[in-house]
Formats: C-alpha cells, sequence, structure tokens
C-alpha cells in the first residue's frame, strides 16, 4: 500500500501533537501527581508510535515505544515524576521533532537512532526493564486453556451457525509474534488488516482494546467467518514479517446444501458480523489509536477538550483567493472613479453593493488567513524553562491573549524577534537569586508576554520585573564604541540612548556568554519587525523592569491608505501610520543645525521633502503660498512629509516589488489604481527620522 499519500497528514498531526506533548511536559513538571496530564502524555507518545508505525517511520516508532514503557511503570505507581525523568522526556520530545523535521526536508528519518535518548530511558526502568514488562497475566498457555471457552460462547455459536448456513467457514486463528517484535500493536494491525481482505472478524482474544493498547504477550486469538481455505490464509499471514507461527482451528465447513431459509438469513449474517464495536476499531481508514482509556484509573468524569471542525488549507490556495478579491477592490475603485460621468450616472447603487461585497469577502478571507499568536507562543515555556536553568535563575512566564489572531505570515516571522527578546529579559533584565533578594524582590523573576489587538494593529509586549536598562551604562558604552562623542551623549534623552541598543554588535554584556553578549539580538528584532511594518518600543524603569512593545499590522495584504500627489507621480501613505495632516506657510519653515523643522503645538518636528528624497523629477518651479504636510508617527516620535496635494482615503492592495527591485528601503511595496497605474507605497518607517 502506498503510503506517501497520508505523508502530509502524519506531518501536520505530529506537529500538533508534539506541540501538547510540549505543553503537558512542563505541566506535569510543576504537578507530578496529575494523573489527567499524566494520561494525555501517554496518549501522545501512544499515538505517535502508531501513526509512525503505519508510514514505516520505525525509529519514531522505537523511540515513542521505548517512552510509553517508562511512562507506564509511572501511571502504575512503581516510579515517580523527577526532574530527570522530565529532562530525559524534553530530550524525547527535541529528538521525535528532529525527525519529523528530517521527514518534512528529507521524506524520511535519516541517519540517527537517538541511542542516548532511548538507554536513557531504558536507566530509568533499571535494573530489568523486561522483568518490569512483564507484570501483566499474558502467557501464552492461559490462551490456550481459554480457546475452548473464547470460541463457545452463545454469540460465536450463533454467527458460527449463520456462517454455516451461508455456505461459510469458521476458523480460530491463533498468531504468534516474534520475540524480537517491537511495534506489536502496529503488527496486529497489519494481520487484521490483511484478513478483513478474505474475512469478517467476529473476536479476538484478547480484546482488540488490549491489542491495540499491546496489553498482550506475543500471542493472540481471532475468529473469523470466510469463503477462503485454510491454506490460502496461512500463505497470506507467513507472508508478513515477524509472524512466527499461524495455527488454524477449523470451527465448521461449508454446508453442502442451502436453502431458502438459509438464503434469507445469509444477508443478517455479515450484519451480526460486523456488530463488534472492538473489531471496527480495527476496520477504520489507517491506525487510529483510541484516546479514551477505560482502565487505567483515568478520571471518567473529566470532560473532553472541544474540537472544532477545522480544514487544512495550502497557503498558496489563501493567496490566490486574496489574489482574486484583491481584483475585486482594483474593479470597484474603478467604478468609483466614473461614477461621475454621465454615462454611468445610475450606478451608485451598484457600486455600493459591489462595495458591500467586496468588503465582506475580503472579512471572510482575512478570517481564514488569520491564526492564533498561541501557535508561537507555545514554544517560550519551554525554552524559558531551559534558560532558567542555563543561567540558575528562577524565572515565571506568564502568557496572556494567546488567542489574539494574526495574519499567517505575519506568526510565521515574529517568532525569532520574540525569541530574542525573551532570552534578553532572562539573561540582562532578570537579576541573579541573591541579587533579587538583597533588593528586597521574590527570588521568582516574572516575564509577562502578552498580545492584544490595537485598531489595525497587533500589539506584543516582553515585560520583566528585572532591574531594568541601565541608561548611563549604554550611554557610556556608545561613547566607548565610538558611536557617539561625550558632547552629543550628554545632550541625548533617555529614549535615544536606549535606541544604541538596537545598532548591530551593541552589547553591554560584560561577558560573551552561550545565551548573549555578542551584539546580535535587538538589531535582529528591529530588522524584522520593521521589515514587517511594525515598530519596536521600549519602556524602562531602573530596578523596577523593563518592556518591549511590538506593533505590527493585521495583515500585510490589504490596508487603509492615504493617496498623496509629488508632481504628476501617485504615492500610498499607509493610513495607520499618520498623525494628522497641516497646510502650513513656507515662512514657517525652520533651519535647526542645516535641517528643516517646523513648530506644532510646542513640538519640533522635522520634515522631509519627499521629492528629494525620492529624487522626483520637477517641472516648472512655481511659488508655493502653502505647503501640505503629512505628520507621520514612528514610535513616539514625529516627522512632517512635505507632499504637493492629497488625493484621498483608500483601500489598496499590496503587491511586492519582485526580485528584482528588492533593497530600495524607502519603499514597502507598490498597488494598482482603479485607473491601471501604478502608485508606490512608502516605507514610513525608513523615512521617518
Amino acid at each position: 500500500m502506498d503510503m506517501s499519500q497520508y505523508l502530509e497528514l502524519f506531518i501536520e498531526e505530529s506537529k500538533e501533537h508534539l506541540q501538547n506533548l510540549n505543553q503537558h511536559l512542563l505541566e506535569i513538571e510543576n504537578n507530578p501527581n496529575n494523573m489527567t496530564i499524566l494520561n494525555e502524555i501517554f496518549r501522545v507518545a501512544h499515538t505517535v508510535k502508531g501513526m509512525a508505525g503505519t508510514m514505516g517511520f520505525s525509529k519514531i516508532a522505537t523511540l515513542t515505544h521505548a517512552m510509553e514503557n517508562v511512562l507506564q511503570e509511572v501511571r502504575n505507581g512503581n516510579i515517580k515524576i523527577s526532574t530527570h525523568i522530565v529532562d530525559v522526556l524534553f530530550q524525547c520530545l527535541d529528538a521525535l521533532e528532529n525527525y519529523v523535521n528530517r521527514v518534512i526536508n528529507e521524506g524520511n528519518e535519516g541517519q540517527n537512532d537517538y541511542a542516548s535518548v532511548v538507554k536513557a530511558l531504558n536507566l530509568i526502568l533499571a535494573p530489568d526493564t523486561e522483568q518490569v514488562s512483564e507484570q501483566e497475566p499474558k502467557e501464552t498457555d492461559v490462551l490456550v486453556e481459554k480457546a475452548d471457552e473464547f470460541v463457545n460462547d452463545e454469540y460465536t455459536q450463533n454467527i458460527i451457525n449463520k456462517a454455516v448456513q451461508a455456505e461459510m467457514n469458521a476458523y480460530n486463528i491463533n498468531i504468534t509474534l516474534n520475540a524480537g517484535c517491537v511495534l506489536k500493536a502496529a503488527r496486529a494491525f497489519i494481520i487484521f488488516r490483511t484478513l478483513e481482505t478474505e474475512c469478517d472478524i467476529i473476536k479476538s482474544e484478547p480484546k482488540v482494546e488490549d491489542i491495540e493498547d499491546e496489553k498482550f504477550d506475543l500471542t493472540f486469538n481471532i475468529v473469523v467467518v470466510t469463503k477462503a481455505s485454510t491454506d490460502k490464509l496461512e500463505k497470506e499471514l507467513y507472508a508478513i514479517s515477524e509472524v512466527d507461527n499461524v495455527g488454524i482451528d477449523v470451527l465448521a465447513e461449508k454446508a453442502l446444501h442451502r436453502t431458502a431459509e438459509q438464503r434469507d438469513n445469509s444477508s443478517q449474517v455479515q450484519d451480526d458480523m460486523q456488530s463488534d464495536v472492538g473489531v471496527q476499531l480495527f476496520q477504520q481508514q489507517g491506525k487510529q489509536y483510541k484516546n479514551e482509556e477505560t482502565q487505567d484509573g483515568s478520571s471518567p468524569q473529566v470532560a473532553k477538550p472541544r474540537t472544532r471542525k477545522t480544514v487544512r488549507v495550502d497557503i498558496d490556495r489563501l493567496d490566490n483567493l486574496m489574489n482574486l478579491v484583491s481584483e475585486l477592490i482594483i474593479i470597484k475603485t474603478r467604478l468609483e472613479d466614473i461614477e461621475g460621468t454621465e454615462q454611468y450616472s445610475n450606478s451608485s447603487e451598484a457600486i455600493e453593493y459591489l462595495e458591500r461585497i467586496t468588503t465582506s469577502l475580503h472579512d471572510a478571507v482575512m478570517k481564514v488567513r488569520m491564526v492564533p499568536v498561541e501557535m508561537v507562543f507555545n514554544r517560550f515555556p519551554r525554552m524559558i524553562r531551559d534558560l532558567a536553568r542555563e543561567l540558575d535563575k528562577k524565572i515565571t512566564l506568564n502568557m496572556y491573549g494567546q488567542e489574539t489572531e494574526v495574519d499567517r505570515t505575519v506568526i510565521d516571522e515574529i517568532g525569532d524577534p520574540l525569541i530574542h527578546l525573551l532570552r534578553n529579559s532572562a539573561d540582562h533584565g532578570i537579576e541573579s537569586t541573591d541579587q533579587r533578594l538583597a533588593n528586597n524582590k521574590s527570588e521568582h523573576g516574572t516575564i509577562n508576554l502578552k498580545a492584544y489587538h490595537d485598531g489595525n494593529n497587533v500589539v506584543i509586549e516582553v515585560q520583566d520585573d528585572g532591574a531594568g536598562i541601565d541608561v548611563e551604562k549604554v550611554r557610556q558604552k556608545a561613547i566607548v564604541k565610538g558611536v557617539v562623542d561625550p558632547e552629543m551623549a550628554k545632550a541625548l534623552s533617555d529614549k535615544e540612548v536606549i535606541d544604541f541598543l538596537f545598532q548591530a554588535s551593541f552589547s553591554t554584556a560584560d561577558k560573551v556568554t552561550d545565551v548573549s553578549g555578542r551584539g546580535v539580538g535587538l538589531d535582529v528584532v528591529k530588522t524584522k519587525i520593521e521589515d514587517l511594518g511594525g515598530i519596536v518600543e521600549v519602556e524602562t524603569k531602573k530596578g523596577k523592569g523593563s518592556k518591549f512593545i511590538i506593533r505590527l499590522p493585521l495583515t500585510l495584504a490589504i490596508i487603509q491608505a492615504l493617496m498623496v500627489i509629488l508632481e504628476k507621480e501617485k504615492y500610498a501613505i499607509p493610513l495607520s501610520s499618520i498623525k494628522e495632516i497641516i497646510n502650513i506657510k513656507p515662512k514657517e519653515v525652520r533651519l535647526v543645525q542645516n535641517k528643516e523643522v517646523i513648530l506644532l503645538r510646542d513640538t519640533v518636528i522635522p520634515l522631509i521633502r519627499l521629492d528629494k528624497v525620492l529624487d522626483v523629477p520637477k517641472t516648472e518651479s512655481k511659488e508655493q503660498k502653502q505647503l501640505t504636510i503629512v505628520i507621520v508617527r514612528k514610535g513616539d516620535k514625529l516627522t512632517g512629509f512635505v507632499v504637493d496635494s492629497l488625493l484621498g482615503q483608500q483601500e489598496i492592495v499590496i503587491k511586492s516589488l519582485g526580485k528584482h527591485l528588492t533593497g530600495i528601503s524607502e519603499i514597502a511595496g507598490a498597488t494598482i489604481l482603479g485607473d491601471g497605474q501604478v502608485a508606490l507605497i512608502l516605507d514610513v518607517n525608513a523615512l521617518a527620522l
């Protein structure tokens, strides 16, 4: 059977299971006696093992099987959860993630078998893992003694009698697996699937649920009804690897005669054969390990997590759908432009209807593209746990607003900046335990990671209650590095000094460690966030802590923009960056250090003449009676863009400039207007002073 068609499904489900495993391992470390969490960890390992066994990924299956052995002993009360056990399980998680990544990139598990991790698991079961695993009564001779009772119950006899009437055979098949078989449940699944091609399975001993959970030794019995001969069944079963012995007892031969009444009963035979719920579990498409445990001591009153009906959609298909929505918006804009003509004087109602439809369609597509930031946040508790142990600090990570939704393209890029900010808070922000106690603080440092919507933006905050940023230390470091001269350094505000931290190769660390000190971190954060059209702000108070605030656009596809004109060219400025628009007289422009500024409500605002920065060809010069200035915001700084005139607000579709025009820092993209012209979208973060 070709399993490649299920590869993508295996990858997606494995990612989800490993994400859940990461979360549950963190929970069990803090609450080692919680059996519900322990059972969830066991089920994840069990499910991944079954999926991997079905797909033929034996290394993943072997590792998860070893995990199951340890977890089962913990569930039985023979072993107690400890920090060491959790560490080993985290090593298993890392190994499984590496396996899955290899499957994604190369289509196979690779050469590494993580023998050291498997050995660490087996050492937990020392001195004799095999002895521990044989505590359950699963002896082969017990099954043989119960064989007569197994096939002679009233239900089975009734099915056999009806099979005889339908001119079919009934067999009791005894199967013994090889002593070295590692994945007994997966092998049993293949046996059941093979038999189903020729037979109807009546029952099994042990029960299907126990076989699926590997609660059997090496032997099990299956009662089947079939028209196939014993020779054919033996041949097919012996063809399965790791099957040592097949014994078939004939329970009924084909009947020589068949009456009309017997023919009427034959259809009922088929219904009775399919009535065993346990057998049907093996007849589902693929190998689906059950999530319900009925005999493991789990609490039946615990409610199952609410599941949603979801469908995975290829991002390329969503992009294509978004492009179609973009075309609708463009044609809507074009219709608005020609609305005033006599020919289309009665088109207002149609245009309004089209606008409602395109807006609704746009909102619907954007909701499909939206994913919760939880996808990114879930990886951080484990990271902070490991960092705290590496730095010998006690750190608590609190996360809020995980349900906040962001465009998928933003989610894919936001992970690295957040990693740098969290590592920065853990290393530079949170003090050592001794320092915190000396400063009358709790020995446990706290990092808060928060996400929420603010208008058309998504805000993500990383806040710690550590020492805060030593502004004077940063100022002196900037002087030493030659970034700024001592005279100018004294005149800089605290916020301007803190901005030095975002420069490449700038670090205040006294020594280089595995965590930080190389000056690569905050510069990466700033670059990545600004590439996404966002900004980074910093709030700090010495001795109290720091807060890094990231503001990102909700979507990178369709935005509201102000259309402006420079000479004969049209440009778009994102509306989310605009604070206000003013008209001033040319004489109100002043020069400070040879740079043009204006004074607006006691605030000095630098001016940028966009026609000069963008090198727009000038026509004949004429005296201007007033200047139109668009005041834009970059963090808490304001800058004035001088433009010739305004066209008004418009919904625009952002298009990439293509690989040949990358690296133009002043331009964030382009858009197609209703008249077919192309207008460039200005990058406010790059242009603003």
